[in-house]
């Protein structure tokens, strides 16, 4: 269930409200008959505006809301009233959420904020009356302005995950192992390929009650970056991760080898990834004894710090835990 709850891509078809058209009107009364123009201006078109929202983490809500329609602007009316704007349309949606022109590819903005509100497709403006027409030339304007029309656009919504850590490496490395034992997330774990279909975020419990954010990404092989595997569908949640904690088994046959294929495939598809700190732990470490570690230290050509975990055993991880706190608190 969770895997079909979890949506981070939705198209979506945005028309904004018209703006509503000036009035033509010129002020009467019992004792005017011809009185001056005071046509009011027509109402804004309603803004389809984005709002972030910490309390959702998926874009699941908008996925059924395809069209997504404001309402138009109100008409002038005499005496200089103005149209009543037309009623905005506000969209929640998850903190880390993209918007795209669908045309042009463009990212147009970002949401990273609770509350913040960003305008997605703005409303048409409303007419001039013929109150804003009168001159020393031209005493009684009989015309006004149409409302301008509003747009309609399609639009791309990406989410990209926001945690402190990124876990990064192969199917089955024991990714989503390691995010269920440090943390109360409760990911899905099996023995084979791509049990991760979705990313899982987990909070994780440091000392004296600090605490961080962890992201279990679906697993990478080589050619992610191409479109093998599953592509690069998950690739951009690792984008906003603060820290990127590559995770190789110690039944690697060549774990500096395996280290270079996955930060290949980041540079590939954004070499600003490689500007991001990371670490590197080594899993599955309970079947090591202290000779095997050591055989597979001198063997390690990495420059970043890596240490020896076992999630199942449970050892290790303070140390991973330290290492983390200490490169996070130099981000921060």
């Amino acid at each position: 269930m969770a895997d079909q709850n979890f949506v981070d891509y939705v198209k979506i078809c945005c028309r904004s409200g018209r703006g509503g058209p000036g009035s033509s009107h010129f002020y009467r009364d019992k004792m005017t008959a011809k009185g001056g123009p005071d046509g009011g201006d027509g109402g804004r078109g309603g803004h389809i505006i984005l709002r972030g929202n910490k309390q959702l983490w998926t874009l699941l809500p908008v996925k059924y809301r395809k069209h997504i329609i404001a309402q138009p602007g109100g008409t002038g009316s005499g005496q200089n009233k103005s149209g009543a704007q037309g009623d905005d349309i506000i969209v929640d949606v998850p903190l880390g959420t993209v918007a795209r022109d669908v045309e042009t590819g463009e990212i147009e903005f970002e949401i990273t904020e609770d509350g913040e509100k960003v305008i997605l497709t703005p409303g048409g403006r409303g007419g001039l009356g013929n109150s804003n027409f009168k001159s020393s030339t031209n005493q009684s304007p009989r015309y006004s302005q149409p409302g301008e029309d509003g747009r309609e656009e399609w639009k791309i919504l990406e989410l990209k995950i926001l945690a402190d850590v990124g876990l990064v490496g192969f199917p089955n490395a024991g990714k989503s192992t390691l995010l269920s034992v440090v943390s109360a997330a409760k990911p899905k774990i099996a023995n084979y390929a791509f049990t991760t279909l979705v990313p899982n975020l987990g909070i994780v419990s440091y000392r004296d009650s600090k605490s961080f954010v962890m992201a279990d990404i679906p697993g990478i092989i080589e050619g992610a970056s191409q479109g093998r595997g599953l592509g690069i569908r998950f690739l951009r949640h690792i984008e906003r991760n603060a820290l990127l904690l590559f995770m190789i088994s110690a039944e690697s046959e060549d774990i500096t080898k395996e280290y270079n294929i996955l930060l290949n495939e980041l540079n590939t598809y954004n070499p600003e990834l490689m500007d991001k700190p990371r670490l590197l732990a080594i899993t599955k470490a309970d079947m090591l004894d202290e000779e095997l570690k050591e055989l597979i230290q001198s063997e390690i050509n990495i420059d970043i710090p890596y240490t020896f975990i076992s999630s199942v055993a449970q050892t290790g991880l303070t140390e991973l835990k330290d290492l983390i706190w200490k490169e996070i608190s130099e981000e921060i």
